[in-house]
C-alpha cells in the first residue's frame, strides 16, 4: 500500500510537473511572441517616423530652397533696380585711427564710401591728408581696419595698379620735364620706353597740358604743377581716384576745366574722393560728403544739408592777378561783396554769396576784362564755424 501511495504520489508530481513545465513553456511562448509583436510594432512605428521626419526634412529643404531662389531672384531684380547705389563700398573703414606720437590725425573712423564722387570736406588740419594716405596705403594704421577695392590696403602693392593719387603737396624733380616725369612714373606700372611716353603724352592732353610737355618743371606755375600732377594720378587709368586739395592754386579756367574732368572720369565709370576746404568747390563736383573734423567723421551725406550753415559765413578769397585795384572796382559794384583789402600783387576779398562770386569770376578770367588772373586760393577756413556748431 504504501508503495502504492508512493507510485500514486510520484505519478501526480511527475504530472503536475509536466503541466507546469508546458505551462512555462506556453508563457514564455506567449511571452516571446508578445515581444516579437512588441518589437515588431516598435520597428514599425521607428520606420513610421523615420519616414515622416524624412518626409518633413524633405518638405523643409524643399521649402528652404525655394526661399533661398526667392530670395536670390528678388536680391537681383532689387541690385538691378539699384544700379550703382547698390554696388560695394570702393573703401570701407572700421575704427580706424592714426597717431604721430602723441598727435592723433585721425580718430576711430568708420566709413563706407560709395562708387561715383565722394567729397572730403573739413578745415586745414582736419584730417583729411591723413585719411587719404592711409587710403593709398602710404601710412599704416595705429588701430582698426581700412579696405580699398575690398583688400587691405597696407602691404597690399597689387592694389596700386588700380589706384591713383595726386598728393596736395609737391615734390617733383625740378630739372625734368613734364612729359619725362609723368612717363618716368608710369614705367614703374611695368609699361614699355614707348607704351610710357605715348600714355604721358595722352595724360598730359587730358589736362590740357601738353603744349607744356617739353618744358621743365621748375618753370612751370602753380596751376601748371597740380595739372602735371593730375596728370600722372591718371597716367595708368586706374579705378579710383584720390585727389588731395586738387584745385588749390589754379586759376578760375583752370578750376573749371579741372571739375568737368573730375566729373567725365565719374561718368566713364571711376570712383573719385576729393578733398578741399571750400564747400563751393566740392558742392560743384558732387553733392555727397564726408565732413571731417579733429581727425573725426562728423557727417556723412548730401551736401545741401550743410549748406545753409555755410553760407551765415562770409568766405574769404585771396586772388592773384596783373591788376588787383581793377579787379576790385569791379567787385565793389555787387551787394554779396563785404570788404575788400590789398596786398602785393593781389587783392582779398570777403563775399557773403561765394557761388556768384565765382561765377562773375570765372566770366572776367574768361573775356580778360579784368585782366590777367593766375592765381585764386581761399585761406580762410570758413567751415570752422559750422564745425563748432555741430560738435556742440
Amino acid at each position: 500500500m504504501t508503495r502504492l501511495r508512493e507510485d500514486a504520489t510520484a505519478g501526480q508530481a511527475s504530472q503536475r510537473e509536466d503541466a507546469t513545465a508546458g505551462q512555462a513553456r506556453e508563457r514564455e511562448d506567449a511571452t516571446a511572441g508578445q515581444a516579437r509583436e512588441r518589437e515588431d510594432a516598435t520597428a514599425g512605428q521607428a520606420r513610421e517616423r523615420e519616414d515622416a521626419t524624412a518626409g518633413q526634412a524633405r518638405q523643409r529643404e524643399d521649402a528652404t530652397a525655394g526661399q533661398a531662389r526667392q530670395r536670390a531672384d528678388g536680391h537681383d531684380s532689387a541690385t538691378a533696380s539699384q544700379g550703382p547705389a547698390g554696388s560695394p563700398a570702393v573703401v570701407e573703414s572700421a575704427k580706424l585711427s592714426k597717431w604721430y606720437g602723441q598727435v592723433i590725425g585721425l580718430n576711430d573712423v568708420t566709413v563706407s564710401v560709395p562708387a561715383g564722387i565722394t567729397g572730403l570736406l573739413g578745415p586745414n588740419g582736419a584730417g583729411k591728408s591723413t585719411f587719404m594716405k592711409l587710403m593709398t596705403g602710404q601710412l599704416k594704421p595705429s588701430k582698426g581696419t581700412i579696405t580699398v577695392l575690398g583688400q587691405p590696403i597696407w602691404g597690399n602693392p597689387s592694389i596700386f595698379f588700380r589706384v591713383g593719387f595726386c598728393p596736395d603737396q609737391d615734390a617733383f624733380y625740378d630739372r625734368m620735364t613734364g612729359l619725362e616725369w609723368v612717363a618716368a612714373l608710369v614705367r614703374l606700372n611695368g609699361y614699355s620706353e614707348a607704351e610710357s611716353i605715348d600714355a604721358a603724352r595722352r595724360a598730359l592732353d587730358t589736362v590740357d597740358l601738353l603744349d607744356a610737355a617739353n618744358r621743365r618743371i621748375g618753370a612751370y606755375s602753380k596751376g601748371m604743377r597740380q595739372r602735371v600732377k593730375l596728370a600722372q594720378a591718371i597716367v595708368h587709368d586706374p579705378e579710383l581716384l584720390i585727389l588731395d586739395e586738387p584745385l588749390a592754386g589754379m586759376d578760375p579756367l583752370g578750376r573749371r576745366k579741372t571739375i568737368r574732368l573730375v566729373k567725365d572720369w565719374a561718368r566713364a565709370g571711376k570712383t573719385i574722393i576729393v578733398s578741399s576746404h571750400i564747400l563751393h568747390e566740392i558742392e560743384s563736383m558732387t553733392s555727397n560728403i564726408l565732413l571731417i573734423n579733429n581727425g573725426r567723421i562728423l557727417a556723412e551725406g548730401n551736401v545741401h544739408q550743410i549748406r545753409d550753415l555755410i553760407d551765415t559765413h562770409p568766405h574769404t578769397v585771396h586772388i592773384r592777378a596783373a591788376d588787383p585795384h581793377g579787379l576790385a572796382r569791379r567787385f565793389l559794384a555787387h551787394d554779396d561783396v563785404i570788404s575788400l583789402r590789398f596786398e602785393e600783387g593781389a587783392v582779398v576779398v570777403q563775399t557773403a554769396a561765394p557761388d556768384g562770386f565765382y561765377a562773375r569770376l570765372t566770366e572776367l578770367a574768361a573775356s580778360g576784362e579784368g585782366g590777367e588772373i593766375a592765381e585764386v586760393t581761399s585761406p580762410d577756413d570758413n567751415l570752422q564755424a559750422v564745425f563748432q556748431y555741430l560738435v556742440k
